[in-house]
């Protein structure tokens, strides 16, 4: 089946269904950033949540997918593994398991998904209900918000020292893979970065790249450039505002 899937990857164009304003821009990043010839869907949100042409993709109503072939494939992390292994001829954003970086590549990819991510979405769920770290007296929910902190401070302490990116000096697709919960998330999550200074200059170098560029202009013009300290505006306040909610 393998063998079938990379020939017809090979004649027919990957398809990226990218939902606005969502993680599945990292797959949109990630293509551009490896020059990958594919057609981009966009789907607009309805109003906040995913339209119903993304749930009939995926009964989960979750965003990215992608369609290669016969292959139709959610899951973020998944997609940027399949892409990095099916459609990256000449290996790049991924050192090899010789390379000296190779851990760290492997932990930052994952910390993406499996620790940044989540916490920020139970962070994000805890403000959505009016909570904020100032105004609970709930040992949990105080303890979800430190933990918040404590991934934070890890995440700028490990950039110090002059490092360049997440695995070290190269870019590879684990900065790809954190840069969402830093920027776009924030938008719903509401964190304020302003204090890890090294979050956001590599938040800055990410942004300057012509490949995030391209992302940008392609699937998601219009979206607020999230790399300073201060929260960016609330994404659900803005529809209430616009009565669209």
């Amino acid at each position: 089946m393998s063998s079938r899937v990379i020939r017809r990857a090979n004649i027919m164009p990957l398809v990226i269904h990218h939902l606005q304003a969502s993680q599945s821009e990292r797959i949109v990043w990630l293509a551009e950033e490896l020059g990958l010839k594919y057609q981009l869907v966009i789907h607009k949100r309805d109003p906040f949540l995913s339209p119903q042409s993304i749930k009939d993709l995926n009964p989960l109503g979750q965003a990215p997918i992608i369609q290669d072939g016969p292959v139709t494939l959610p899951e973020s992390s998944a997609i940027a593994e399949y892409i990095l292994t099916l459609h990256n001829p000449q290996s790049l954003l991924r050192p090899s398991p010789s390379h000296p970086a190779y851990p760290q590549y492997l932990y930052w990819f994952h910390f993406a998904n499996g620790n940044l991510h989540p916490q920020l979405s139970r962070s994000m769920l805890l403000h959505h209900v009016g909570i904020s770290p100032s105004s609970t007296t709930s040992f949990h929910a105080k303890r979800h918000f430190a933990q918040t902190a404590k991934f934070l401070k890890f995440m700028d302490d490990s950039l110090s020292d002059g490092r360049m990116w997440l695995a070290g000096e190269e870019f590879t697709a684990a900065d790809i893979m954190c840069g969402f919960p830093l920027t776009t998330m924030r938008a719903f999550s509401g964190e304020d970065l302003s204090e890890y200074k090294n979050i956001l200059g590599w938040l800055g170098r990410c942004v300057q790249r012509e490949g995030y560029k391209r992302y940008r202009e392609k699937a998601d013009p219009e979206l607020e450039l999230m790399v300073d300290g201060k929260s960016p505006a609330n994404f659900l306040e803005k529809l209430k505002a616009e009565g669209k909610l």
